[in-house]
Protein backbone atom coordinates (compact mmCIF):
# COMPACT_ATOMS: atom_id res chain seq x y z
CA UNK A 1 0.00 0.00 0.00
CA UNK A 2 3.12 2.36 0.36
CA UNK A 3 2.84 2.80 -3.26
CA UNK A 4 -0.56 3.84 -3.48
CA UNK A 5 0.26 7.10 -1.64
CA UNK A 6 2.85 9.34 -3.16
CA UNK A 7 3.33 11.73 -0.15
CA UNK A 8 7.05 13.78 -0.39
CA UNK A 9 6.50 15.56 2.15
CA UNK A 10 4.13 15.69 5.40
CA UNK A 11 0.38 16.89 4.23
CA UNK A 12 -2.92 17.66 6.25
CA UNK A 13 -3.61 14.49 3.97
CA UNK A 14 -0.88 12.72 5.24
CA UNK A 15 -2.53 13.35 9.11
CA UNK A 16 -5.74 11.65 7.54
CA UNK A 17 -4.34 8.77 5.87
CA UNK A 18 -2.37 8.12 9.29
CA UNK A 19 -5.75 9.11 11.63
CA UNK A 20 -7.44 6.65 9.11
CA UNK A 21 -5.47 4.18 9.46
CA UNK A 22 -5.38 4.13 13.42
CA UNK A 23 -8.84 4.20 13.92
CA UNK A 24 -9.57 1.50 11.44
CA UNK A 25 -7.13 -0.30 13.42
CA UNK A 26 -9.29 0.85 17.13
CA UNK A 27 -12.47 -0.41 15.22
CA UNK A 28 -10.98 -4.06 14.43
CA UNK A 29 -9.49 -3.84 17.76
CA UNK A 30 -12.92 -3.56 19.27
CA UNK A 31 -13.90 -6.37 16.87
CA UNK A 32 -11.54 -8.93 18.26
CA UNK A 33 -12.60 -7.69 22.12
CA UNK A 34 -16.20 -8.35 20.82
CA UNK A 35 -15.35 -11.34 19.49
CA UNK A 36 -12.72 -13.23 20.98
CA UNK A 37 -12.96 -14.63 24.52
CA UNK A 38 -9.15 -14.79 25.45
CA UNK A 39 -8.96 -11.29 24.62
CA UNK A 40 -11.99 -10.60 26.61
CA UNK A 41 -10.79 -12.74 29.61
CA UNK A 42 -7.36 -10.76 29.80
CA UNK A 43 -9.14 -7.43 29.39
CA UNK A 44 -7.00 -6.05 26.76
CA UNK A 45 -8.01 -2.88 25.58
CA UNK A 46 -8.60 -2.23 22.09
CA UNK A 47 -6.45 0.47 21.48
CA UNK A 48 -3.75 -1.82 22.51
CA UNK A 49 -4.82 -4.12 20.24
CA UNK A 50 -4.78 -1.49 17.67
CA UNK A 51 -1.73 -0.58 18.53
CA UNK A 52 -0.09 -3.73 18.25
CA UNK A 53 -1.77 -4.37 14.97
CA UNK A 54 0.37 -1.07 13.90
CA UNK A 55 3.36 -2.50 14.70
CA UNK A 56 3.17 -5.24 13.18
CA UNK A 57 1.87 -4.14 10.33
CA UNK A 58 3.26 -0.57 9.71
CA UNK A 59 7.30 0.61 8.55
CA UNK A 60 8.07 -0.43 12.36
CA UNK A 61 7.41 -4.11 11.26
CA UNK A 62 5.54 -5.92 7.94
CA UNK A 63 5.54 -2.91 6.12
CA UNK A 64 2.08 -2.87 4.97
CA UNK A 65 -0.09 -0.29 6.58
CA UNK A 66 1.44 3.49 5.10
CA UNK A 67 1.96 4.93 8.55
CA UNK A 68 4.09 7.89 8.35
CA UNK A 69 7.30 8.63 10.53
CA UNK A 70 4.92 10.68 12.63
CA UNK A 71 3.58 9.05 15.23
CA UNK A 72 5.83 9.34 17.86
CA UNK A 73 5.19 13.07 17.03
CA UNK A 74 1.82 12.48 17.32
CA UNK A 75 2.16 10.70 21.09
CA UNK A 76 3.95 14.09 22.09
CA UNK A 77 1.16 16.30 21.24
CA UNK A 78 -1.45 13.85 22.43
CA UNK A 79 0.03 13.49 25.58
CA UNK A 80 -0.19 17.21 26.08
CA UNK A 81 -4.07 17.20 24.75
CA UNK A 82 -4.38 14.84 27.81
CA UNK A 83 -2.52 16.73 30.69
CA UNK A 84 -4.82 19.99 29.11
CA UNK A 85 -8.61 17.99 30.27
CA UNK A 86 -6.92 17.71 33.86
CA UNK A 87 -7.42 20.97 35.44
CA UNK A 88 -11.39 20.61 34.06
CA UNK A 89 -11.98 17.40 34.71
CA UNK A 90 -11.03 17.03 38.12
CA UNK A 91 -13.59 17.14 41.02
CA UNK A 92 -13.45 20.05 43.38
CA UNK A 93 -12.01 18.74 47.26
CA UNK A 94 -10.11 20.35 49.65
CA UNK A 95 -6.97 18.70 50.80
CA UNK A 96 -8.53 18.66 54.12
CA UNK A 97 -11.53 16.33 53.01
CA UNK A 98 -8.74 13.86 51.44
CA UNK A 99 -6.75 14.08 54.97
CA UNK A 100 -9.53 13.83 57.29
CA UNK A 101 -11.16 10.96 54.73
CA UNK A 102 -8.68 9.09 53.24
CA UNK A 103 -5.22 9.87 54.57
CA UNK A 104 -4.37 6.04 54.82
CA UNK A 105 -4.95 5.19 51.04
CA UNK A 106 -3.57 8.62 50.24
CA UNK A 107 0.08 7.70 51.56
CA UNK A 108 -0.28 4.00 50.13
CA UNK A 109 -0.70 5.72 47.04
CA UNK A 110 1.88 8.33 47.58
CA UNK A 111 4.32 5.83 48.49
CA UNK A 112 3.58 2.89 45.70
CA UNK A 113 4.36 5.77 43.22
CA UNK A 114 7.48 7.16 45.04
CA UNK A 115 9.11 4.12 45.95
CA UNK A 116 8.73 2.65 42.80
CA UNK A 117 10.54 5.60 40.73
CA UNK A 118 12.76 5.70 43.68
CA UNK A 119 13.31 2.29 44.07
CA UNK A 120 14.27 1.15 39.94
CA UNK A 121 15.99 4.49 39.39
CA UNK A 122 18.33 3.64 41.77
CA UNK A 123 18.72 0.31 40.46
CA UNK A 124 19.43 1.21 37.18
CA UNK A 125 21.65 3.78 38.24
CA UNK A 126 23.59 1.51 40.38
CA UNK A 127 23.23 -1.88 39.45
CA UNK A 128 22.65 -2.24 36.02
CA UNK A 129 25.20 0.99 34.84
CA UNK A 130 27.82 -1.41 36.91
CA UNK A 131 26.72 -4.05 34.22
CA UNK A 132 26.77 -2.06 31.28
CA UNK A 133 28.70 1.02 31.58
CA UNK A 134 27.57 2.75 28.32
CA UNK A 135 23.63 2.42 29.74
CA UNK A 136 21.96 5.52 29.89
CA UNK A 137 21.51 6.29 33.86
CA UNK A 138 17.79 7.02 33.21
CA UNK A 139 17.65 3.26 31.95
CA UNK A 140 15.81 1.71 35.17
CA UNK A 141 13.32 5.10 35.63
CA UNK A 142 11.97 3.58 31.95
CA UNK A 143 10.06 0.40 34.27
CA UNK A 144 8.31 3.01 36.00
CA UNK A 145 7.90 5.44 33.17
CA UNK A 146 5.91 2.45 31.48
CA UNK A 147 4.70 0.74 34.85
CA UNK A 148 3.26 3.36 36.72
CA UNK A 149 3.18 6.14 34.38
CA UNK A 150 2.13 4.00 31.39
CA UNK A 151 1.71 4.94 27.45
CA UNK A 152 1.09 8.54 28.54
CA UNK A 153 4.17 9.29 30.87
CA UNK A 154 6.42 7.23 28.04
CA UNK A 155 4.96 9.39 25.87
CA UNK A 156 5.98 12.84 27.77
CA UNK A 157 9.50 11.50 29.24
CA UNK A 158 10.22 9.99 25.60
CA UNK A 159 9.18 13.52 23.96
CA UNK A 160 10.95 15.43 26.55
CA UNK A 161 13.89 13.41 26.22
CA UNK A 162 14.04 14.03 22.22
CA UNK A 163 13.76 17.64 22.68
CA UNK A 164 17.00 18.18 24.04
CA UNK A 165 20.58 19.72 23.21
CA UNK A 166 22.57 17.44 21.31
CA UNK A 167 24.37 15.70 23.34
CA UNK A 168 21.68 15.22 26.00
CA UNK A 169 19.49 13.50 23.68
CA UNK A 170 18.21 10.48 23.93
CA UNK A 171 16.04 8.80 20.73
CA UNK A 172 15.73 5.38 22.70
CA UNK A 173 13.76 6.80 26.19
CA UNK A 174 9.95 6.90 23.79
CA UNK A 175 10.60 3.45 22.89
CA UNK A 176 11.99 1.79 26.03
CA UNK A 177 8.86 3.45 27.61
CA UNK A 178 6.50 2.66 25.52
CA UNK A 179 7.53 -1.24 25.79
CA UNK A 180 7.48 -1.26 29.68
CA UNK A 181 4.07 0.32 29.64
CA UNK A 182 3.41 -2.27 26.68
CA UNK A 183 4.28 -5.47 28.76
CA UNK A 184 2.85 -3.58 32.16
CA UNK A 185 -0.89 -3.81 30.80
CA UNK A 186 -0.47 -7.48 29.97
CA UNK A 187 1.28 -8.11 33.03
CA UNK A 188 -1.32 -6.27 35.54
CA UNK A 189 -4.40 -8.22 34.11
CA UNK A 190 -2.58 -12.19 33.64
CA UNK A 191 -0.59 -11.49 37.00
CA UNK A 192 -3.56 -9.97 38.43
CA UNK A 193 -5.75 -12.79 37.68
CA UNK A 194 -3.01 -15.30 39.54
CA UNK A 195 -3.26 -12.81 42.43
CA UNK A 196 -6.40 -12.92 42.55
CA UNK A 197 -7.32 -16.65 41.91
CA UNK A 198 -4.67 -16.75 45.31
CA UNK A 199 -6.59 -14.30 47.14
CA UNK A 200 -9.84 -16.34 46.88
CA UNK A 201 -8.22 -19.66 47.77
CA UNK A 202 -6.58 -18.52 50.93
CA UNK A 203 -9.97 -16.56 51.87
CA UNK A 204 -8.33 -12.88 51.57
CA UNK A 205 -11.20 -11.84 49.34
CA UNK A 206 -14.54 -10.30 50.66
CA UNK A 207 -16.27 -10.40 47.56
CA UNK A 208 -15.58 -12.38 45.13
CA UNK A 209 -16.52 -13.05 41.40
CA UNK A 210 -15.75 -15.59 38.77
CA UNK A 211 -14.86 -14.29 35.34
CA UNK A 212 -18.12 -16.30 33.87
CA UNK A 213 -20.32 -14.41 36.49
CA UNK A 214 -18.97 -11.00 35.29
CA UNK A 215 -21.58 -9.06 33.34
CA UNK A 216 -21.24 -9.35 29.65
CA UNK A 217 -20.28 -5.53 29.51
CA UNK A 218 -17.26 -5.78 31.09
CA UNK A 219 -16.54 -8.40 29.09
CA UNK A 220 -17.06 -7.32 25.59
CA UNK A 221 -17.46 -3.11 26.74
CA UNK A 222 -20.77 -3.46 24.81
CA UNK A 223 -23.26 -1.60 26.59
CA UNK A 224 -27.05 -2.42 26.69
CA UNK A 225 -29.70 -0.13 26.16
CA UNK A 226 -30.81 -0.18 30.05
CA UNK A 227 -27.45 -0.24 31.21
CA UNK A 228 -26.18 3.04 29.19
CA UNK A 229 -25.09 6.37 31.39
CA UNK A 230 -25.00 9.68 29.97
CA UNK A 231 -21.73 11.07 28.82
CA UNK A 232 -22.13 14.23 30.30
CA UNK A 233 -24.49 17.16 29.36
CA UNK A 234 -24.82 19.88 27.07
CA UNK A 235 -23.80 23.04 28.02
CA UNK A 236 -24.11 25.86 25.12
CA UNK A 237 -26.86 26.07 21.93
CA UNK A 238 -25.56 24.51 19.18
CA UNK A 239 -27.34 27.49 17.21
CA UNK A 240 -23.96 29.44 18.89
CA UNK A 241 -21.28 26.51 19.21
CA UNK A 242 -21.81 23.18 19.64
CA UNK A 243 -21.34 21.61 22.51
CA UNK A 244 -18.38 19.38 21.81
CA UNK A 245 -17.15 21.95 19.77
CA UNK A 246 -16.74 24.44 22.87
CA UNK A 247 -15.31 21.70 24.74
CA UNK A 248 -12.32 20.58 22.52
CA UNK A 249 -11.46 24.12 21.63
CA UNK A 250 -11.09 24.82 25.28
CA UNK A 251 -8.79 21.51 25.48
CA UNK A 252 -6.54 22.25 22.27
CA UNK A 253 -6.57 25.74 23.22
CA UNK A 254 -4.79 25.02 26.81
CA UNK A 255 -1.90 22.60 24.90
CA UNK A 256 -1.42 25.13 22.56
CA UNK A 257 -0.61 27.72 25.42
CA UNK A 258 1.33 25.33 26.70
CA UNK A 259 3.41 24.95 23.91
CA UNK A 260 3.59 28.73 23.58
CA UNK A 261 5.44 28.83 27.24
CA UNK A 262 7.27 25.85 26.43
CA UNK A 263 8.92 27.54 23.60
CA UNK A 264 9.16 30.69 25.48
CA UNK A 265 10.80 28.91 28.28
CA UNK A 266 13.17 27.45 26.02
CA UNK A 267 14.28 31.18 24.00
CA UNK A 268 14.55 32.39 27.35
CA UNK A 269 17.45 29.92 28.91
CA UNK A 270 18.78 29.56 25.17
CA UNK A 271 20.40 33.15 26.29
CA UNK A 272 21.34 31.50 29.39
CA UNK A 273 24.79 30.00 30.88
CA UNK A 274 25.50 26.25 30.87
CA UNK A 275 23.79 24.29 32.25
CA UNK A 276 20.92 26.59 32.02
CA UNK A 277 21.13 27.29 28.51
CA UNK A 278 19.64 23.93 27.62
CA UNK A 279 16.45 23.89 29.93
CA UNK A 280 13.26 23.39 28.11
CA UNK A 281 10.14 22.81 30.26
CA UNK A 282 7.72 19.67 28.84
CA UNK A 283 4.93 20.65 26.88
CA UNK A 284 2.58 18.67 28.77
CA UNK A 285 3.52 19.96 32.12
CA UNK A 286 3.30 23.96 30.84
CA UNK A 287 -0.24 22.56 29.26
CA UNK A 288 -1.33 21.61 32.63
CA UNK A 289 0.15 25.17 34.31
CA UNK A 290 -2.02 27.18 31.93
CA UNK A 291 -5.31 24.56 31.75
CA UNK A 292 -5.11 25.74 35.92
CA UNK A 293 -4.38 29.26 35.35
CA UNK A 294 -7.09 29.36 32.68
CA UNK A 295 -9.91 27.68 35.37
CA UNK A 296 -8.91 29.71 37.79
CA UNK A 297 -9.74 32.57 35.21
CA UNK A 298 -12.97 30.94 34.24
CA UNK A 299 -14.25 30.44 38.00
CA UNK A 300 -13.60 33.93 38.29
CA UNK A 301 -16.16 34.68 35.41
CA UNK A 302 -18.67 31.89 35.68
CA UNK A 303 -17.45 30.44 32.79
CA UNK A 304 -16.73 27.30 34.25
CA UNK A 305 -20.55 26.96 35.21
CA UNK A 306 -20.64 25.85 31.15
CA UNK A 307 -17.87 23.31 30.95
CA UNK A 308 -18.96 19.82 31.77
CA UNK A 309 -16.76 17.96 33.77
CA UNK A 310 -17.98 14.64 32.32
CA UNK A 311 -17.19 15.88 28.49
CA UNK A 312 -13.86 17.03 29.33
CA UNK A 313 -13.18 13.45 30.88
CA UNK A 314 -14.20 11.54 28.12
CA UNK A 315 -12.29 13.63 25.80
CA UNK A 316 -9.00 12.67 27.57
CA UNK A 317 -10.16 9.48 27.37
CA UNK A 318 -10.37 9.50 23.18
CA UNK A 319 -7.30 11.26 23.46
CA UNK A 320 -5.72 8.69 25.57
CA UNK A 321 -6.53 5.46 23.65
CA UNK A 322 -5.30 7.36 20.22
CA UNK A 323 -2.41 7.74 22.37
CA UNK A 324 -2.06 4.37 22.98
CA UNK A 325 -2.45 3.26 19.77
CA UNK A 326 0.38 5.80 18.59
CA UNK A 327 2.28 5.02 21.24
CA UNK A 328 2.75 1.45 20.84
CA UNK A 329 2.74 1.00 16.96
CA UNK A 330 5.73 3.96 17.39
CA UNK A 331 8.30 1.26 19.15
CA UNK A 332 10.90 0.54 17.14
CA UNK A 333 11.68 -2.81 17.69
CA UNK A 334 15.22 -2.79 16.71
CA UNK A 335 15.85 -1.00 19.96
CA UNK A 336 13.91 -3.13 21.55
CA UNK A 337 16.18 -6.04 20.34
CA UNK A 338 19.28 -3.96 21.14
CA UNK A 339 18.28 -3.66 24.94
CA UNK A 340 16.46 -7.37 25.27
CA UNK A 341 18.39 -8.41 27.85
CA UNK A 342 18.41 -5.39 29.90
CA UNK A 343 14.94 -5.10 29.55
CA UNK A 344 13.93 -8.32 30.69
CA UNK A 345 15.99 -8.21 33.42
CA UNK A 346 14.50 -4.26 33.94
CA UNK A 347 10.64 -6.34 34.07
CA UNK A 348 11.54 -9.09 36.35
CA UNK A 349 12.85 -6.88 38.83
CA UNK A 350 10.30 -4.26 38.33
CA UNK A 351 7.65 -7.19 38.77
CA UNK A 352 9.04 -8.23 41.80
CA UNK A 353 9.84 -4.39 43.47
CA UNK A 354 6.17 -3.70 42.45
CA UNK A 355 4.77 -6.83 44.12
CA UNK A 356 6.48 -6.39 47.42
CA UNK A 357 5.45 -2.62 47.47
CA UNK A 358 1.91 -3.24 46.40
CA UNK A 359 0.95 -6.18 48.95
CA UNK A 360 3.08 -5.39 51.51
CA UNK A 361 2.03 -2.04 52.27
CA UNK A 362 -1.66 -2.67 51.02
CA UNK A 363 -2.22 -5.03 54.09
CA UNK A 364 -1.05 -2.22 56.39
CA UNK A 365 -2.21 1.09 55.00
CA UNK A 366 -5.73 -0.25 54.32
CA UNK A 367 -8.52 0.52 57.18
CA UNK A 368 -10.49 -2.01 55.09
CA UNK A 369 -10.75 -4.55 52.36
CA UNK A 370 -7.11 -4.69 51.66
CA UNK A 371 -7.37 -7.10 48.81
CA UNK A 372 -9.17 -5.21 46.82
CA UNK A 373 -7.83 -2.25 47.40
CA UNK A 374 -3.92 -4.00 46.68
CA UNK A 375 -5.61 -5.32 43.56
CA UNK A 376 -6.53 -2.27 42.68
CA UNK A 377 -3.41 -0.63 43.13
CA UNK A 378 -1.53 -3.94 41.17
CA UNK A 379 -3.88 -3.02 38.03
CA UNK A 380 -2.91 0.72 37.89
CA UNK A 381 1.19 0.61 38.98
CA UNK A 382 1.72 -2.20 36.32
CA UNK A 383 -0.77 -0.85 33.84
CA UNK A 384 -3.31 1.45 33.87
CA UNK A 385 -5.49 2.90 35.97
CA UNK A 386 -8.48 1.04 33.76
CA UNK A 387 -7.10 -1.88 34.32
CA UNK A 388 -6.60 -1.46 38.13
CA UNK A 389 -10.79 -0.99 37.26
CA UNK A 390 -11.24 -4.12 35.41
CA UNK A 391 -9.31 -6.22 38.20
CA UNK A 392 -12.05 -4.57 41.44
CA UNK A 393 -14.18 -5.38 39.13
CA UNK A 394 -14.00 -8.99 39.65
CA UNK A 395 -13.39 -9.02 43.36
CA UNK A 396 -15.66 -6.14 43.69
CA UNK A 397 -18.37 -6.34 41.33
CA UNK A 398 -20.48 -4.19 43.34
CA UNK A 399 -18.09 -1.65 44.24
CA UNK A 400 -18.99 -1.73 47.98
CA UNK A 401 -15.43 -1.66 49.48
CA UNK A 402 -15.46 2.02 47.98
CA UNK A 403 -12.02 1.37 47.05
CA UNK A 404 -12.62 3.98 43.51
CA UNK A 405 -14.41 6.64 45.80
CA UNK A 406 -11.28 6.65 48.13
CA UNK A 407 -9.00 6.42 45.35
CA UNK A 408 -10.18 8.96 43.68
CA UNK A 409 -10.06 11.31 46.57
CA UNK A 410 -6.66 10.34 47.62
CA UNK A 411 -5.53 10.64 44.00
CA UNK A 412 -6.51 14.66 44.07
CA UNK A 413 -2.71 15.80 46.26
CA UNK A 414 -0.91 12.79 44.30
CA UNK A 415 -1.38 14.20 40.98
CA UNK A 416 0.46 17.63 41.13
CA UNK A 417 3.65 15.45 42.85
CA UNK A 418 3.30 13.33 39.49
CA UNK A 419 3.55 15.75 36.96
CA UNK A 420 6.21 17.22 38.94
CA UNK A 421 8.32 14.39 38.96
CA UNK A 422 7.71 13.03 35.27
CA UNK A 423 8.82 16.87 34.05
CA UNK A 424 11.90 16.60 36.63
CA UNK A 425 13.02 13.12 35.45
CA UNK A 426 14.33 13.77 31.98
CA UNK A 427 15.41 17.35 32.98
CA UNK A 428 17.60 15.54 36.43
CA UNK A 429 19.19 12.75 35.09
CA UNK A 430 20.76 14.03 32.06
CA UNK A 431 21.97 17.00 34.19
CA UNK A 432 23.60 14.12 36.37
CA UNK A 433 21.35 14.64 39.20
CA UNK A 434 19.20 11.79 38.59
CA UNK A 435 20.36 9.89 41.67
CA UNK A 436 19.55 12.44 44.20
CA UNK A 437 16.06 13.02 42.70
CA UNK A 438 15.48 9.18 43.17
CA UNK A 439 16.81 9.28 46.85
CA UNK A 440 14.55 12.16 47.59
CA UNK A 441 11.76 10.17 46.25
CA UNK A 442 12.88 7.36 48.74
CA UNK A 443 13.39 10.20 51.48
CA UNK A 444 9.82 11.45 51.18
CA UNK A 445 8.75 7.74 51.38
CA UNK A 446 9.87 7.34 55.28
CA UNK A 447 8.62 10.24 55.97
CA UNK A 448 5.46 9.57 54.95
CA UNK A 449 5.61 6.24 56.79
CA UNK A 450 6.39 7.84 60.04
CA UNK A 451 3.21 10.13 59.49
CA UNK A 452 1.15 6.60 58.71
CA UNK A 453 2.64 5.48 62.40
CA UNK A 454 1.87 8.51 63.93
CA UNK A 455 -1.28 8.91 62.74
CA UNK A 456 -2.34 5.59 63.67
CA UNK A 457 -3.10 4.56 59.90
CA UNK A 458 -0.44 1.73 60.10
CA UNK A 459 -1.83 -1.63 60.71
CA UNK A 460 -0.55 -4.84 61.40
CA UNK A 461 -1.17 -7.32 59.09
CA UNK A 462 -3.90 -10.01 59.64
Amino acid sequence: MNSFFHFQSFTPWVLLVDMGLLFGLMLIGKLIRVKVKLVQKLFIPPSLIAGILGLGLGPNGAGWLPLSGNLASYSAVLIALVFATLPFSSAKTSVKDVFNRVGPMWVYAQVGMLLQWGIMGLVGLYVFKAIWPDLNSAFGAMLPTGFYGGHGTAAAIGSAYSNLSEGLRWEDALTLGMTTATVGVVMAIIAGLVIIKWGARHKHTAFIADFKDLPQQLRTGLIPKDKRLSAGEVTTSSISIEHLTFHFAIVVFVAFLGYVLSVAVKNWCSGLEAPYSGLELPVFSCAFVAGLLLKKLFDAFKVSDYICRKTIQREGSFFTDLLVTCGVASIKIGVVVDYWQQLLLLILAGVAVVFAITFYFGRRLSPSYWFERSIFAWGWWTGTMAMGIALERIVDPQMKSKTMDDYALAYLPIAPVEIILITLVPISFSAGWGGLLMWICLGISVLLLLLARSMKWWRKAK
